[in-house]
């Protein structure tokens, strides 16, 4: 099956819709967010790539865009597209030295940035650089290395350089167990062939609007934007997480899409307005759909189709309480490297814990299974990356000469062909007994505990015995001041002893000893996901 070029799908959407609001941006405290129409995203796009090719970028070119979410953002990465270029979203928390090393790893010929990423840049518009221009419209204090957003648009007249399916689109960075970074080089095929399987199964259209917490330097957050223009819907990113329903109501989305980590919260505010009105308590054990209508109504003006949970392993409490409510929960899984989507479940599903079927142009298997069934996930399709940037061994470690993409997520797959994942293989623990234990089952299972705000379940060793340790960072808003941190230590210890009763044995914290209390949230990606290689170093107890 031939798939279409990416820029030539996105141009088309930006002809049919030009008049209506393509992006959005919320922020705290603006009461004004800014946005852009399809056709100002088309013209500017248009100037951008003329601009690229006007100060010597090329087909085939790569050019980085160092910045926040923001409308010139997308004009940028369109404007990369069209003047026949490889976009390279660079996450803007990175620091200077990080910056360096990524753009020199890429061969970046070019380089958009904004606001507070400017010192992390200074220096490398003269060392390896054709161009660097920023993405805002005031004149920069800057000692001239920058061409502002004026300079470098160019006002002549452009037509996209053509582009074909197997020619590179995009190439994003990952990073590896140890933090080392890897450039995922994603054909044009790569993405339209992930985008079209999509839209097999989740129905987007141009009445669709998106708020989105996502990141437009991470495939998730990537892959979102895409397929709403792609439909002639509009996306409004917000990074004002602790009004996310606001934003939601205030825009009358039909879609949210955002990491597990917010949905649970606003799980918990949830029940705990239910729990609040004796009228909906008692409504939500005989019809929880009438309390969730009236719940839609406030969060979108009943506009609201369902939610989309990516990046992480979204509780399937959660899940089922927001589909007992008749709040649907669409939850995706997959990687970078498969740009991105593998699989997803349907927003009711009355499967608990489930990711879902493959795609259609997606295969997936296991192999290494052990006596519950659960092996590594292989899987192969158009959408499976071209591979690493200048990286042939990392390539071949993860993708073999058959196709298959070895995913290093421990998987199970039912009759039905729906998948579980049950964890990372770099992240199981084999015990000595030869027990697989999986630490995203105990972390969900102790997180039930309002005690504990964040946890990290790792492997360590006791007088010479495997020994399953907890690193704990208290919920100290719902504890007492006062307490020692024996005494907070103690009150947690007895919080795991009642959730223990829900694990298997040998899954279980067996000691007081291996409850470690931290003193600082555990540090986290974009998405919100604990850097887990930070914490892993075992230590022989005494």
């Amino acid at each position: 099956m031939s798939y279409p070029a990416l820029v030539d799908v996105l141009s088309e959407a930006m002809r049919q819709h030009r008049a209506k609001t393509a992006i959005a941006i919320e922020s705290a405290g603006n009461p004004t967010p800014p946005q852009l129409t399809f056709g100002e995203l088309d013209d500017q796009s248009d100037a951008v790539a003329a601009g690229l090719e006007h100060w010597g970028v090329r087909p085939g070119d790569h050019v980085a865009i160092l910045s926040k979410p923001r409308p010139e953002w997308v004009s940028a990465f369109l404007g990369i597209l069209k003047a026949g270029a490889v976009a390279i979203p660079v996450d803007p928390l990175l620091r200077k030295t990080e910056i360096h090393r990524l753009v020199s790893a890429t061969d970046a010929v070019g380089i958009m940035v904004s606001g507070d990423s400017y010192p992390e840049v200074s220096g490398l518009a003269t060392q390896e650089l054709t161009v660097v221009f920023d993405l805002d419209k005031t004149e920069l204090e800057s000692n001239g290395d920058f061409l502002t957003w004026e300079e470098f648009l160019s006002e002549q007249s452009f037509t996209p350089r053509e582009r074909g399916p197997d020619d590179l689109a995009a190439m994003l960075c990952t990073s590896g167990t140890m933090g080392d970074a890897k450039s995922v080089m994603l054909s044009n095929e790569n993405i339209t062939s992930n985008v079209e399987a999509v839209f097999e199964r989740l129905v987007v259209t141009s009445d669709d609007l998106m708020v989105t917490i996502a990141p437009w330097n991470h495939s998730f957050g990537l892959v979102v934007l895409i397929a709403a223009l792609w439909k002639g819907g509009t996306v409004v990113y917000t990074n004002d997480y602790a009004n996310l329903a606001d934003v939601t109501a205030r825009h009358r989305a039909t879609v949210l899409v955002a990491v597990p980590k917010l949905f649970h919260s606003m799980y918990e505010r949830l029940q705990e307005r239910i729990d609040a009105n004796r009228w909906q308590r008692a409504l939500r054990r005989i019809a929880p759909r009438l309390v969730g209508r009236t719940i839609r109504q406030r969060l979108s003006g009943g506009r609201l189709r369902f939610f989309v949970s990516g990046s992480a392993p979204l509780s399937p409490e959660v899940a089922t309480g927001y589909r007992k409510l008749g709040l649907g929960v669409v939850e995706g899984y997959g990687l970078t490297e498969t740009s991105p989507v593998i699989c997803f479940s349907d927003a009711f599903t009355p499967k608990v814990g489930t990711v879902g079927p493959p795609l259609k142009n997606v295969e997936a298997k296991l192999i290494h299974t052990d006596e519950e069934g659960i092996g590594e996930l292989l899987v192969r399709g158009p959408n499976v990356m071209q591979g690493y940037y200048k990286n042939e061994r990392r390539t071949r470690e993860i993708l073999d000469e058959d196709g298959w993409l070895h995913t290093g997520d421990l998987a199970y797959i039912d009759e039905d062909g729906w998948i579980y994942i049950k964890g990372r293989r770099k992240n199981v623990i084999v015990l000595e007994t030869g027990k697989n234990v999986y630490p995203e089952e105990i972390e969900w299972e102790l997180l039930h505990s309002p005690y504990i705000q964040e946890i990290v379940i790792r492997q360590s060793t006791r007088k010479g015995s495997d020994v399953i340790q907890a690193l704990i960072y208290p919920n100290r808003a719902e504890l007492d001041g006062e307490m020692t941190d024996d005494e907070l230590r103690s009150l947690i210890w007895n919080e795991i002893r009642q959730r223990n009763r829900h694990l298997a044995t040998y899954k279980r914290i067996r000691s007081e000893q291996d409850v470690i209390l931290v003193d600082e949230p555990f540090e986290k990606t974009t998405l919100e996901d604990v850097k887990r290689y930070l914490y892993q170093e075992p230590t022989d107890a005494p």
